[in-house]
């Protein structure tokens, strides 16, 4: 393949990449008013719509597998590639992580303990997962290691929310007084809320995976790597 066509696939593979980045967001932030709002019709447009998502992911896997076996990559761009595999990998793991989101407020359910602010911890996620995505399609090492920082606070914010619900449960006595109904929707809505923190966690997670993949693609810097 001439070089003038080869650099085109490379900077096509870089604006899918962060096109499919802006849908998995897109739906993130769906599933979070899915789960603040109780909103069961959202909720479900999110849950039905990963298919595309995960269609955009085996087109591009495709693609990075085409580009390394015929092209036979080296240095930077062999980098580039494989970085981007691995990006799309962790996108489709948060479009994943959109489908739970999404519902935990469902009116069935009942929604989530109070002491869980889904809206504010996921969005804070979420926007972790926006700037790895923008230092992707950048090339900016150091809003890689800026992310990766901030997820110190994200997990701070999860433990600490973690905490408050099992504790709220703990010193209740009305809890454990309760008919068995009634213990039973309170111990579902515990369980439904420590899941619902864990999830916005991995998101966060996920985010600095992109980010680390970004640092690694950039500078050959394996430190944000684990």
């Amino acid at each position: 393949m001439p070089r003038e066509n080869y650099q085109k696939r490379l900077d096509a593979l870089r604006d899918d990449v962060v096109e499919m980045g802006d849908l998995v967001l897109d739906r993130y932030d769906d599933a979070l008013t899915a789960a603040e709002t109780g909103d069961a019709a959202l909720a479900e447009a999110v849950v039905t719509g990963d298919h595309e998502v995960n269609e955009r992911y085996l087109a591009l896997e495709d693609e990075c597998t085409d580009l390394i076996a015929l092209q036979q990559p080296v240095a930077g761009d062999l980098r580039f590639i494989a970085a981007s595999f691995k990006v799309i990998t962790d996108l489709e793991r948060v479009a994943d992580l959109a489908t739970n989101v999404a519902g935990y407020g469902h009116p069935e359910h009942g929604g989530v303990h109070d002491a869980v602010d889904l809206r504010a911890l996921g969005t804070a996620a979420g926007e972790m997962v926006t700037d790895a995505v923008a230092a992707y399609e950048s090339a900016d090492p150091e809003v890689c290691r800026e992310v990766a920082a901030r997820d110190d606070e994200l997990d701070e914010r999860c433990s600490a929310a973690t905490e408050a619900v099992v504790r709220d449960l703990l010193a209740d006595e009305a809890n454990w007084t309760a008919g068995d109904a009634e213990l039973e929707a309170t111990l579902d809505e515990v369980s439904r809320s420590l899941l619902a923190v864990r999830d916005i966690e991995r998101v966060g997670d996920h985010a600095v995976n992109v980010a680390a993949r970004t640092l690694y693609m950039v500078e050959n810097d394996d430190e944000l790597i684990y």
